[in-house]
């Protein structure tokens, strides 16, 4: 089994020949491997949550991510996870992650992708400009145990039910539908070969022909949002004219035109850096591409919840055509929160770098300018602003879209079962899921027991900004 269980590793040309001449063992092989994993680790173990005498305070947990961000961007930060517990697991992948390392898991590994939640999937353009169903936030990707994504995935659908005014049983039933779905299609991909799963992609028929009638007209409506944006339409909301050439719009302090970094580095320094060390991880193709636009402007921007205070810029591009925008953002990259939890390294020690690869293994359709680089210690990624993008918005008070949610939890299960099907061994997580309803029960039930974990972190977070201890600002959400 250990044989099985280790991934080929290339450590040099001395082994690289053998590496391809080995033999393989068989989907039917790994996957007797991995239902053996069950009697070390029972799927049933799963149901349980119960945290340690020893867990860390989460709003210290949070105050210590912030140390590393922009400061005056904090309060804005803490505001948007007060929002509601869902808001607050949203921006709270560091404490989730320091309890799901107490969680049992079965030795699998993926590349996981560390922030897993029914918000961080939506429909992208591909580089052919079709549209595609997938995960969308690759910041915290690393290796990790697959339960730890499906877990966090589960919780979400469970803590977002109860946001939408759902009850228990309605709770748990997304929590399960993430996990049937993630389970039948993983076993799906076991019996796919290495490229046919490696060209799979939910695609819009794919969306649709899975959806009931009444899911169809929602998901209908928000792929013909998504297909209706793109850098012209980016251009047209957030930029205005100024003696002739187009300027992006100031929202303090949401968006800000800076003249200097936190380190004081002015920003015209630091953009010259930046591009000449992006460039470099561009192919050839891409750099051509890539240098028939001048930059016209650029200014800060804060994004989604987990990311505010940590750098993010965005840059308007143009091309010689007047229709021709390009808005790129460039995004700060810090270590992933799953990296103290797991003893797995990467052959790499730029973060941005391990965001581009994380993207490109497990999202199947990647921006055609994805990139990192780094300035001074700081690492970047690099990849389009807006590209027929589109999600799917939750709100308070929407019960009746609980059915429709119910089976985009079923779509969301799909995409991570094709992004681990990428990037680990399928049959031997197929094996260990197996074919009953185990560990969909299972796992719902932590989701439900997760759930109220979230409820008591978010009152903790409350009490803080009541005692003074946090600063809370505004809370405009902005995604």
């Amino acid at each position: 089994m250990e044989a099985i269980l280790n991934q080929v590793r290339v450590t040099g040309k001395g082994d690289l020949l053998e590496s391809f001449t080995a033999p393989r063992p068989s989907i039917a092989e790994r996957r007797e491997s991995g239902k053996a994993l069950r009697q070390k680790v029972p799927r049933a173990d799963h149901a349980v949550w119960t945290p340690r005498a020893d867990r860390g305070d989460p709003v210290s947990i949070l105050e210590q991510q912030n140390r590393t961000r922009a400061q005056k961007l904090v309060p804005v930060r803490f505001a948007r996870m007060l929002a509601s517990p869902f808001a607050f697991l949203r921006g709270s992948a560091a404490v989730m992650a320091a309890d799901l390392a107490t969680t049992p898991t079965s030795g699998i590994l993926v590349n996981a992708c560390g922030d897993m939640h029914v918000s961080n999937f939506g429909v992208f353009g591909s580089a052919e400009r079709d549209l595609v169903f997938a995960i969308n936030d690759f910041d915290e990707v690393f290796p990790g145990p697959w339960e730890w994504d499906l877990k966090r995935l589960a919780a979400s659908a469970a803590v977002a039910v109860r946001f939408m005014g759902g009850d228990k049983i309605q709770a748990a039933a997304a929590a399960a539908a993430c996990v049937r779905s993630y389970r039948k299609r993983i076993s799906r991909y076991a019996e796919m070969g290495a490229l046919e799963v490696w060209y799979d992609r939910i695609d819009e028929r794919a969306i649709l022909d899975t959806l009931s009638p009444q899911a169809r007209r929602a998901a209908q409506r928000s792929i013909d949002k998504a297909k209706a944006k793109g850098h012209q339409r980016v251009l047209e909301k957030m930029t205005e004219q100024v003696n002739g050439e187009h300027r992006i719009i100031e929202d303090v302090p949401l968006i800000v035109r800076e003249s200097h970094l936190e380190n004081g580095m002015p920003v015209s320094e630091a953009l010259d850096l930046m591009l000449r060390s992006y460039i470099e991880s561009l192919t050839f193709d891409r750099r051509r591409l890539l240098a028939r636009y001048r930059i016209v402007d650029v200014a800060r921007k804060v994004v989604g919840v987990g990311s505010v205070g940590t750098a993010c810029w965005v840059v308007l591009l143009k091309g010689a055509s007047k229709d021709d925008p390009l808005f790129l953002q460039v995004k700060g990259a810090e270590a992933s929160v799953l990296e103290p939890y797991v003893d797995s390294r990467l052959p790499f020690d730029n973060h941005g770098r391990r965001v581009v690869v994380g993207q490109r293994m497990i999202q199947g359709s990647p921006d055609i300018f994805l990139g990192w680089g780094a300035v001074g210690q700081g690492h970047f990624y690099v990849r389009q602003l807006a590209d027929m993008k589109g999600g799917l918005e939750m709100a308070v008070g929407t019960r009746e879209q609980i059915p429709n949610f119910l089976e985009y939890c079923a779509l969301c299960g799909w995409a991570l079962a094709l992004a681990h099907a990428k990037s680990g061994d399928a049959a031997l997580i197929a094996g260990y899921c197996g074919g009953s309803a185990v560990l969909d029960e299972a796992i719902a039930t932590f989701a439900l027991a997760y759930a109220k974990q979230t409820q008591r972190d978010h009152e903790a977070l409350e009490a803080a900004r009541r005692s003074g201890r946090i600063t809370v600002a505004e809370n405009r959400v902005v995604r």
